[in-house]
């Protein structure tokens, strides 16, 4: 991402202030990260794959899948290793066995941690609380798209980020039939749209617009000005001629999200204001008030403003925030975050945490465990060094008592020892006179001396023991 505005033009147009007009030569302003934000999306690097690999295995009757089923479905359930691999890093979430202890492939099952843990978010999307605030979600989405309905596989590239139950459709649905319901889709390649049943104006209301109520005390009127909450990331700068045209832009009329909006020309700044308003509304509807770019720009194309969400998302970095992390673009919706941390939690959010901590436990005892197991298997080789040491001591040990028991049979020992000693201090002058001796260590070459005279003794004794016994 070379810049984050493009181009903004303070020319008029019609009337009105002109935006990102592209033929323009302005300055462009540099993208800077938020490490606080990238953490948070980060931090979810192996949740989402991890939840789709047990939600398979709970699935399944026998409660286990073999590791080829995972390795065939591993783009679906987005594994960013090989299912091995993946499935290894976490001991405390997969179990590997070999079922009928014969040599195939491994079978995959859960752990009693993970499953106590799959116990509880069922609660959760079981819970009444949690289904209503998502019926009410999935009916402020309805509202805001034009034509109050939407394909299912829309829905299900966004289900991680509404928080929706794998089997929505037949379990959550049909709850809430004054709300909304699914119909038979006239559009190539849908299996079928979620559709609006009945509009709601108590819902019918924008974050903003209750914040602006709450704050107006009730002196707030519908299309009067609206700021957006604002933040840059540190080390952005803006100058004053940005500076102005924000301020500028902030005291504009504030068009609700859940008004159209679209026949206003997407050049001027009203329009882009209500695009801003719609994507901000909608980002909110997200359980952790993030989403990929690619999920939401598939939306927008769906409602009619993928162009106007791409201004936004490139033109107003101070209300949202792109993630380059996890090797794709991910929207981050900025007031939802303080210091890196979500603002309003919810069940679910909570649920995923509890697995994430888990995963993080698993990760430090892994460490733990692959460094205990280096200081073992060091501690295996100096073992096997020390024991061939103690072995040696202990052959040489046992030559020196045999010696000492025989001591009183065999007298002229130590004449005959006399004799090597000196031949063997006759060697060791020739070798040290050599042109190489001057290389060697005199401790190294005194202790090698030493250890090989005590051998050729041992020997010598030895030889002579075995010819007098004969």
């Amino acid at each position: 991402m070379k810049s984050i505005f493009r181009s903004i033009s303070i020319r008029r147009h019609s009337g009105h202030r002109t935006f990102a007009d592209t033929s323009a030569v302005e300055d462009t302003y540099k993208f800077v990260r938020d490490r606080g934000l990238d953490h948070a999306v980060e931090r979810e690097k192996n949740l989402r794959p991890l939840l789709s690999i047990k939600d398979l295995i709970r699935s399944e009757p026998a409660k286990s899948v073999p590791i080829s089923v995972i390795t065939s479905q591993k783009d679906s359930l987005r594994v960013p290793l090989r299912p091995i691999e993946f499935i290894r890093s976490f001991p405390s979430v997969f179990q590997e066995f070999l079922p009928g202890g014969i040599g195939i492939h491994p079978h995959i099952s859960l752990t009693p941690e993970i499953l106590n843990h799959d116990a509880d978010e069922q609660l959760v999307y079981g819970s009444e609380t949690y289904k209503q605030g998502l019926a009410d979600r999935l009916l402020k989405l309805l509202m805001i798209n034009r034509i109050n309905k939407i394909p299912l596989e829309i829905l299900d590239l966004l289900k991680w980020d509404l928080g929706l139950p794998k089997d929505y459709v037949e379990t959550m649905v049909p709850e809430f039939p004054d709300y909304f319901r699914v119909i038979k889709s006239k559009l190539r390649g849908c299996s079928g749209e979620l559709e609006l049943v009945c509009w709601s104006n108590e819902h019918a209301v924008s974050v903003l617009e209750k914040k602006a109520r709450t704050l107006r005390k009730g002196e707030y009127t519908k299309g009067s000005a609206i700021a957006f909450p604002m933040k840059f990331s540190n080390g952005f700068v803006v100058d004053k001629k940005m500076k102005k045209w924000i301020d500028d832009w902030q005291k504009l009329p504030y068009i609700s999200p859940y008004e159209n909006a679209l026949h206003l020309s997407a050049t001027i700044d009203e329009s882009d204001k209500w695009a801003a308003a719609v994507l901000h509304e909608i980002m909110n509807l997200f359980v952790s008030k993030k989403v990929e770019k690619d999920a939401i720009l598939h939306l927008g194309e769906f409602m009619g403003l993928r162009s106007r969400f791409k201004r936004v998302l490139h033109n107003h970095p101070g209300i949202f925030y792109l993630s380059s992390k996890l090797r794709t673009h991910t929207v981050v919706l900025r007031d939802g975050y303080k210091r890196g941390m979500l603002i309003e939690s919810n069940e679910l959010v909570t649920s995923r945490n509890r697995y994430m901590k888990l995963m993080n436990t698993v990760k430090k005892d892994n460490k733990a465990v692959s460094s205990s197991s280096k200081k073992e298997d060091k501690g295996k080789v100096e073992g096997e060094v020390c024991d061939t040491d103690a072995k040696a001591e202990n052959d040489d040990i046992s030559g020196s008592d045999v010696e000492d028991d025989r001591q009183g049979d065999f007298v002229d020992d130590d004449e005959d020892v006399d004799e090597v000693d000196q031949n063997q201090g006759l060697e060791r002058g020739r070798r040290n006179s050599s042109p190489r001796s001057g290389r060697r260590s005199f401790g190294n070459s005194g202790s090698r001396d030493k250890a090989q005279s005590r051998r050729s003794k041992i020997s010598l004794k030895t030889e002579k023991k075995r010819s007098r016994m004969y």
